[in-house]
């Protein structure tokens, strides 16, 4: 009875071992990585941008169905292809960059639908203000990239949030919505 509750001892440490090693981090690759924002303009147009720099770091553990995330987003690199709109942005209207140059998603939970991401569950910072946001995934996989020789993980996320909860009022008065639906299209290498 001793000998078997010490293999049984053995195999369960093994076993939470390897669930362990299964745990992998993957840095963000800024050319396959947007995030976007779409909003409805005077209700007549979407009106979409981007922010062009953007960095972070995925951990990821598929065995064990959990992970985390860090993406850092440089307010200052918003573009909307329309620079006096980029600039407005990025005043104290909207973004207020000068005092508030980065906003910043970070997750603590990963939920799957089978071996695939279905959404990921954290808080968003903008504007000096935390707000809990869930991003719905599509499209995840993970594939050995033919030029890098890593495996690379990856998909599109999705979310709305309301910007006055992160004190961005600007416009509401005169049909700017508060909704804004956010993109997080993401691939990221095996470290």
């Amino acid at each position: 009875m001793t000998m078997t509750k010490t293999l049984l001892a053995c195999l369960l440490t093994a076993g939470a071992f390897a669930a362990h090693a299964e745990t992998a981090t993957y840095a963000i690759d800024p050319s396959h990585t947007f995030v976007t924002f779409e909003a409805n303009h005077m209700g007549t147009s979407t009106l979409r941008g981007r922010f062009d720099k953007k960095e972070g770091s995925v951990t990821l553990d598929k065995a064990g169905k959990s992970g985390k995330a860090e993406i850092t987003i440089d307010a200052t690199s918003v573009d909307t292809g329309v620079a006096a709109l980029d600039t407005h942005l990025k005043s104290k209207d909207f973004f207020n960059a000068t005092e508030f140059g980065t906003a910043k998603f970070s997750a603590d939970k990963f939920n799957f639908s089978g071996d695939k991401v279905s959404e990921v569950v954290g808080t968003l910072t903008l504007l000096g203000k935390t707000q809990p946001v869930t991003l719905k995934a599509s499209n995840f996989n993970c594939y050995i990239n033919p030029m890098l020789k890593r495996e690379v993980c990856g998909g599109d996320f999705e979310t709305t949030i309301a910007r006055t909860q992160f004190g961005m009022s600007y416009g509401l008065n005169y049909g700017l919505p508060d909704n804004i639906r956010l993109l997080i299209q993401i691939e990221a290498v095996k470290q």
